[in-house]
């Protein structure tokens, strides 16, 4: 091949790698063979260039990365499903740049004690979201929410309980970035972070929404009522029929409460089978007589 063709086929590379890059950490998440075959060619050089000063985290984020073993430069591999995914013009599709919007929020002081944003896992043309409080320690390492116990929970209810797979569902939480020693997110937390939910949910448009804990009910209902009032009957959001039910981690400190719990989840497979439709009284009708 003519050098010079070559030469501009790498700079034309380099830009759109630098086009695509997280904006702070000016980092591109690659698979280890593309990794290894851009070393090849163009050896020493890397793809990671000087990170602009930024209003929050960046100390603490390399920080952390060194504290687990990983001292920059480095090319690493995210986890696919919370990586955006461009077309060949460099566009995100909604959810993609809705990601990305999340990824470098400073709306409120927890960008300054995370370790990543965690926005969401599974299917975004799901029928069923669910939909928690905020992450906790592991999920602010991963990424991912629900991945600590109280994740293995709630896993088991969709695998075990509604034989799905969780890839087939959407979970997400009110609160994407973890509030420090796992306190309760404040109201102003909520308000700065809930028009991402609202915007995930209109993108997503589920047949029913599952509301797991006081936060998430209250959030997407506009109540102060508790759970245990809440749960039982059928409420409507945005006219998507939406069953309030205990958050998993509560069932791990109250497992006597998991019978009510897989109560409130028999409802949600009804309306997913097509069995019932929920009405505006909190009841449901039966589509069989």
């Amino acid at each position: 091949m003519n050098q010079d063709l070559l030469n501009e086929i790498i700079d034309e590379t380099a830009e759109l790698l630098r086009r695509a890059a997280h904006p702070r950490k000016r980092t591109v998440s690659l698979a280890p063979e593309v990794a290894a075959l851009l070393e090849a060619v163009s050896p020493g050089k890397g793809v990671r260039t000087a990170a602009p000063s930024a209003p929050c985290d960046d100390k603490i984020a390399e920080a952390t990365e060194r504290e687990i073993g990983i001292a920059p430069p480095v090319v690493r591999e995210a986890p696919a499903r919370e990586e955006p995914v461009a077309d060949l013009g460099g566009a995100l599709d909604p959810m993609a740049a809705l990601r990305e919007e999340v990824r470098n929020c400073v709306k409120c002081p927890l960008c300054q004690t995370r370790t990543q944003t965690v926005f969401a896992d599974g299917n975004p043309a799901a029928d069923v979201v669910f939909v928690g409080e905020a992450p906790g320690f592991h999920e602010d390492q991963k990424g991912i929410p629900f991945v600590g116990k109280a994740g293995q929970l709630l896993t088991d209810i969709i695998v075990k309980g509604m034989k799905m797979r969780r890839e087939d569902v959407y979970i997400c939480n009110v609160i994407k970035c973890r509030p420090p020693d796992n306190r309760d997110p404040s109201p102003d937390e909520k308000a700065k972070c809930e028009p991402y939910l609202v915007r995930q949910l209109q993108l997503v448009k589920p047949k029913v929404i599952c509301a797991l804990g006081g936060h998430a009910a209250k959030t997407l209902l506009k109540t102060e009522d508790s759970t245990g009032k809440l749960r039982g009957k059928w409420h409507f959001y945005e006219g998507i029929p939406l069953r309030v039910t205990f958050h998993p981690a509560y069932l791990l400190r109250s497992p006597g409460e998991k019978r009510k719990t897989w109560d409130d989840i028999q409802e949600v497979m009804k309306v997913l089978r097509g069995e019932v439709t929920p009405t505006a009284d909190g009841a449901s009708g039966s589509l069989f007589g």
